[in-house]
């Protein structure tokens, strides 16, 4: 029987599930795989490479910076999470990510991202990549719409996971993971409401109809997906860590101690819980 973990996304929500994580690699718990989606990816791929506290270290400490997130980086890059700042700069010299440590880890790790022309689910198994390649992977997953342009790898144009599979337990169960632990970044009562403004979204997005058209109807899918997570929960196939209450922290955040505190959230509700994961992977 495999263990899996499926990390949704959420933008600066995902410190939450860093949190989690990083009590997870205080504590050795580990899994045989784990998918990622947008930030679920983007820092979830620290726990593969052990790289403990990374996450909240340098998004507080470079979260002040237009080249790192902002509007200024929208209008003159085309990416509210500026391509080469966080995806080469960060990674390469100012925080490394150790790739080698994340390629020898035994465990797999996948990612999710949108095919922009046909809104499809992109799944894709890292290994074996270079870094420029893998960081490309990286930044598809968690590139937003509107906000971000396509990011081309693998054949294909890619958008952010979320848009088409934005918490992918289904996937992962296919692939044979039969108990899984899922990180959620909104809390038990939330449900997704329908996005306003359609109109507008078709406009912004007429190069791209068919992620327009998802995300207008993506309410729903990601509704029946809580409801699928409930049902496998109450038959002992997930378990599910999530936040008490709505984190309030949205895609931008200029405050280095309100990042801390959402981690810490994570750290808290990790601890909180460990013991019932450790039973739950027995």
């Amino acid at each position: 029987m495999k263990n899996g973990l499926v990390l949704e996304g959420g933008a600066l929500r995902g410190l939450f599930t860093a949190g989690v994580l990083d009590v997870f690699l205080e504590n050795d718990v580990r899994f045989d795989g784990m998918v990622g989606v947008s930030a679920g990816a983007v820092f979830g791929c620290n726990f593969q490479s052990r790289q403990l506290g990374r996450t909240v270290r340098y998004n507080a400490r470079y979260c002040r910076s237009w080249r790192y997130a902002s509007l200024l980086s929208v209008l003159l890059t085309g990416n509210l999470y500026g391509k080469k700042f966080c995806y080469r700069d960060i990674p390469d010299r100012l925080d490394p990510f150790d790739l080698t440590a994340f390629q020898e880890d035994p465990a797999e790790f996948h990612l999710v991202c949108t095919d922009a022309r046909t809104g499809e689910a992109v799944y894709h198994r890292c290994g074996g990549e270079s870094r420029e390649e893998l960081m490309e992977w990286f930044r598809a997953s968690a590139s937003m719409p509107i906000v971000s342009r396509t990011v081309k790898v693998g054949g294909r144009e890619l958008l952010d996971g979320g848009i088409s599979d934005s918490i992918p337990l289904r996937y992962f169960e296919g692939l044979g993971y039969e108990k899984n632990v899922v990180i959620l970044t909104q809390p038990a009562d939330f449900q997704k409401k329908k996005v306003r403004f359609a109109p507008l979204i078709r406009f912004l997005l007429w190069r791209y109809p068919n992620v327009g058209r998802i995300l207008l109807e993506r309410h729903t899918q990601y509704n029946a997906q809580l409801a699928y997570i409930h049902a496998q929960k109450t038959a002992g196939h997930a378990f599910v860590i999530q936040p008490s209450a709505p984190l309030n922290i949205g895609p931008i955040e200029r405050d280095p101690a309100r990042i801390r505190e959402v981690y810490e959230i994570g750290r808290t509700e990790g601890r909180k819980r460990l013991a019932e994961v450790r039973e739950f992977l027995k």
